[in-house]
């Protein structure tokens, strides 16, 4: 098979390697072919070597995909490119901090340095943790903030503030704000006025009253202002428009001890993670900036010939500073589409890419203000559209471009004529055009979907593409059902289980409120003497009735198996070990419960919080909805499940839109903590605390920050953009689903809506089957469980610096699986080369994320060892099993051992004609290392160790 050739566009920005670039390149246009080639192409130049050229990523795993593809199409190979700069904005200041930056604190006025051994927190709720143990610390060292404090419901959010500046570019220092920073927190009254006047025309030619004064007709309302606050007459005035000096009466607000709060507690805690040995992304910008800022013999030395950016629409401010300073040449060229920005909640911000042309001469004005930093023009900028569309068929994109017309909610006002003049539309270059786009609404809508999915499966009316460029009907594999939240997503997983529909959720889920945690968290409640609230989750998941448990709590009369497991509990000295205790006695193994013991350890060892405190860090975290990446796969043919935005990227043959209702897309209500940043108000404040009003205290609404919100026109664009970014993940067919309440989308969009009666039809599904490696054993009553990792210790990894987290485990995981099952993947890293190589050397018939079952008798008990077996090769001779590790070295063989050593019985019990033999295979370096099995006698007193006394625990808890 041939490679693709570039079109004439693609080929305009692969030769245009010198100047200035802006390019929009839409939905499924080829982009990363594009920038590859463009790499390649630079990097062929006599005079040019990889050190010279940096192209910018927004995820690792993009940067791996890219260094594979631009091997392919230039004479460098993998390990010239290996450590080239094609990485991420914060891998790349954290490399410059690495080798320059020890003392780059001191630029802000902080005596602490960054050292070799500092950590970057990845793990937003161990970060969490660890801003809350900071920020009670602080309030306790600044009464003089007390009165803040007590208007604070949530102290924890002031972290999001503090990220969001940094993101900015607002930063402080020892005296104030770094390169006149405070000028961002005072907010810009002229694009205010702006905007208020635009909310304040009278509209119907001037017979009806301004859309902002109808906004505050709710002034007030379910408000409790301080005495001195106008009346609502005065702030809505008596003719059709708001006065016109309430603009300057609201706006302009004293908050000087406002900002003295923001830049003690961001500034402290810039100084409380250096003395903690820790930075989180944001800092890694920041440090290197000021860096780069102060540094001019530095940003000299590390500047670039060449720069490249990739999706530029999910960039921050910052990064787009950090870019000019890191380039030594106007030889720039910035690769995305506005369509695509939906990412605001991560900082990203859409004018970088809308606003370009302003934002570069802005910017680099900013910079030269006090020293040329960036010495080259600014102009010409060459403008290049790719618009030829590889993925979906030309009635989806003509659909698509509806989304960002149409009004997302009754009061959505959306200037059409603008965004038409900004839309590039794309051109199909699809074979076909067998394209159904159709809306159903159902009152049960869970079951609407099920029963269109069944619906869809096996029908010709939906055929999709084959891999030989002919039609077939389709299968699970083929349909994703997208989201705007993840709660639809959850529940409709739930609902498909049972009716036995395959699923699988992809994504972020709300960890703490998974089954495996909140009975992690009812054990823990019990141990620290919450026990109304422990003990009844636990009596509940045992199957006692809601009277029962009244009762027993009224008694204290808990089941004396139960209390004797309590007692084995308190015997544990870690929390891991609780932990792995409490989910090996109620049968749960896998990827949620692995996760939430892997966030609980990490939050625990990086903070110094008690058991107590992390009981109530995990209530924190239920109520405020965290998430963690888990994925929960339901087999290679089923249908994916994930929120809009993590499918950015991703494409399927029949896209799902589900829960296009009212309040759920867009998400009903602003929220927002009590202390926000926004432009163009600035910081503000919408609660006050106050003991003089009334001779009483109180937390007071500020009626200021009240009318303010009235004045900002709420940011409907993005949501336009993720339904955009929603339709045009699909290849051949769109369905929308609503339930009771359709949403405006729905409404405005040019399809009809055909209500439903769902019939689903209960699916037996094979994969009950039993897989090859369960061992033969009769059902028993009530047997404990563990896995192997139950027999494990986990102090061998403590103080293992350099890992690069589960996050890279699970996707090289991922991709073994699918290349083993023979799905078409390509490696995106050198690790993922080498299981590729293993998987080749094999032969004989592979067997892929196998369950295993090891019975085991304890004195006089029956136990079982369950685990998941990576790769099983089997020949008329022999079997293989292989496990594969990301370990950057061999420091957690022994406990390994004793998991393979598990799988080992298993396959011997299973296969007792032939030989076995079990290894583990280290991916980084591609080797494999053949481990000496232990005696089931050895696991047996493996066993031992974690098991209670004979009879501790109640069949009632096992199952």
């Amino acid at each position: 098979m041939t490679d693709p050739q570039p079109n004439d566009q693609q080929q305009e920005l692969i030769d245009s390697t010198d100047g200035l670039y802006l390019v929009d390149a839409g939905a499924g246009t080829g982009k990363t072919f594009t920038v590859t080639r463009r790499y390649a192409n630079i990097v062929s130049q006599n005079d040019v070597e990889p050190d010279d050229v940096l192209l910018v990523t927004f995820t690792n795993n993009a940067a791996g995909e890219m260094k594979d593809r631009i091997v392919g199409n230039c004479h460098y190979g993998m390990r010239d490119l290996a450590d080239a700069p094609i990485q991420t904005f914060h891998s790349l200041c954290h490399d410059v901090l690495e080798e320059h930056g020890h003392a780059a604190p001191t630029y802000l006025g902080i005596d602490d340095r960054i050292t070799g051994s500092t950590r970057i927190i990845e793990d937003e709720l161990v970060e969490q943790a660890l801003f809350e143990e900071f920020i009670d610390r602080f309030s306790d060292d600044h009464p003089e903030y007390d009165d803040v404090f007590r208007a604070l419901s949530n102290p924890e959010d002031l972290l999001g503030l503090v990220n969001q500046l940094a993101a900015k570019g607002v930063f402080p220092d020892a005296d104030g704000w770094y390169r006149d920073g405070e000028r961002h927190l005072d907010g810009d009254f002229a694009a205010f006025k702006q905007q208020f006047d635009e909310l304040n025309e009278s509209r119907n030619g001037g017979s009806k009253q301004s859309l902002l004064r109808s906004k505050l007709g709710r002034y007030g309302r379910n408000k409790t202002y301080l005495p001195d606050a106008p009346e609502k007459s005065k702030i809505r005035g008596s003719g059709k428009q708001v006065p016109d000096d309430i603009a300057q009466l609201v706006f302009a607000e004293d908050r000087g001890e406002l900002k003295a709060f923001v830049h003690d507690v961001y500034h402290e805690y810039l100084r409380f993670a250096l003395r903690r040995n820790y930075l989180n992304f944001g800092m890694l910008q920041l440090f290197a900036f000021v860096l780069l800022c102060e540094n001019h013999e530095l940003r000299e030395e590390v500047a670039f010939e060449y720069v490249m950016i990739d999706e530029f629409q999910d960039s921050s401010e910052i990064q787009f500073k950090l870019a000019l300073l890191l380039a030594g040449t106007n030889n720039i060229c910035v690769v995305g589409d506005w369509k695509q920005s939906i990412y605001r909640f991560q900082y990203a911000d859409v004018a970088n890419i809308v606003e370009f042309e302003d934002r570069l001469g802005r910017f680099v004005e900013q910079l030269n203000s006090d020293h040329e930093r960036v010495s080259f023009p600014t102009s010409p900028i060459t403008t290049i559209e790719l618009v030829e569309n590889y993925r979906s068929t030309q009635r989806i994109l003509d659909f698509s471009e509806h989304g960002l017309r149409v009004p997302a909610a009754n009061r959505d006002d959306v200037d059409v004529d603008a965004v038409d003049d900004r839309i590039v539309s794309l051109e199909s270059n699809a074979d076909h055009e067998n394209t159904t786009i159709e809306a159903v609404q159902s009152d049960e809508e869970q079951e609407a979907v099920l029963a269109k999915i069944q619906g869809i499966v096996g029908n010709e009316d939906y055929r999709v593409e084959d891999e030989d460029g002919g039609l077939r009907a389709p299968e699970y594999s083929d349909v994703a059902v997208l989201t705007r939240t993840r709660d639809f997503g959850r529940e409709l997983l739930g609902t498909a289980e049972e009716y036995g529909l395959p699923m699988a959720y992809e994504g972020g889920i709300e960890l703490f409120r998974t089954d495996q945690a909140k009975l992690l968290l009812a054990w823990l409640r019990i141990l620290e003497d919450d026990v109304d609230r422990g003990w009844a989750v636990v009596l509940e998941r045992a199957g006692y009735a809601l009277d029962e448990i009244d009762a027993v709590l009224e008694r204290e009369a808990y089941p004396e198996n139960m209390v004797e497991f309590c007692e084995e509990l308190q015997g544990m000295e870690t929390l891991g070990g609780v932990a792995r205790c409490v989910f090996a006695r109620y049968g749960y193994a896998g990827p949620t419960a692995d996760v939430v013991l892997h966030t609980l350890q990490s939050v625990h060892n990086a903070t110094t919080q008690t058991r107590g405190d992390l009981i109530r860090f995990i209530e924190r975290a239920i109520e405020a909805g965290s998430t963690h990446e888990v994925h929960a796969g339901a087999g290679t043919n089923s249908v994916t499940v994930q929120t809009i935005h993590a499918t950015k990227g991703l494409e399927y043959p029949i896209v799902i839109l589900a829960n296009m209702n009212s309040g759920r897309f867009p998400p009903g209500g602003s929220g927002g903590g009590v202390i926000s940043y926004d432009e163009p108000n600035g910081v503000r404040q919408r609660k006050i605390y106050s003991e003089e009003a009334h001779g009483l205290p109180h937390v007071y609404d500020n009626w200021q920050a009240d009318v303010l919100q009235k004045c900002s026109p709420r940011e409907y664009d993005e949501e336009r953009r993720l339904l955009y970014v929603a339709i045009t993940r699909a290849e051949s067919h769109v369905v929308f689903t609503a339930g009771e309440d359709p949403n405006t989308f729905v409404e405005e969009l040019p399809v009809e809506v055909e209500e439903i009666a769902p019939d689903v039809t209960e699916r037996t599904q094979k994969e009950t089957e039993q897989t090859p490696l369960q061992v033969e054993m009769p059902v028993p009553e009530g047997p404990r469980g563990h896995t192997p990792h139950t027999l494990m210790h986990d102090d061998v990894f403590e103080d293992v610096e350099g890992g690069r987290g589960t996050e890279f485990g699970t996707q090289v995981h991922d991709f073994a699986e699918a290349y083993a099952l023979g799905e078409c993947v390509e490696p995106r890293n050198t690790d993922e080369a080498h299981v590729k190589q293993l998987i080749d050397g094999f032969d004989g018939d592979l067997l892929v994320e196998e369950d295993a079952y090891l019975p085991l008798s304890v004195d006089g008990d029956r136990v079982t060892i369950s685990g998941i077996v990576d790769l099983v090769c089997v020949t008329p001779d022999c079997v293989e099993i292989v496990d594969y590790k990301t370990d950057r070295g061999r420091h957690g063989e022994e406990e390994y051992r004793k998991q393979l050593s598990v799988y080992y019985h298993v396959a011997r019990e299973v296969y007792p004609d032939r030989e076995i033999t079990a290894s583990i295979f280290y991916t980084e370096t591609g080797s494999r290392h053949e481990i000496d099995p232990q005696p089931i006698d050895d696991i047996q007193r493996l066993v031992e160790e974690v098991e209670p006394p004979s009879g501790g625990v109640s069949e009632a808890i096992d199952q």
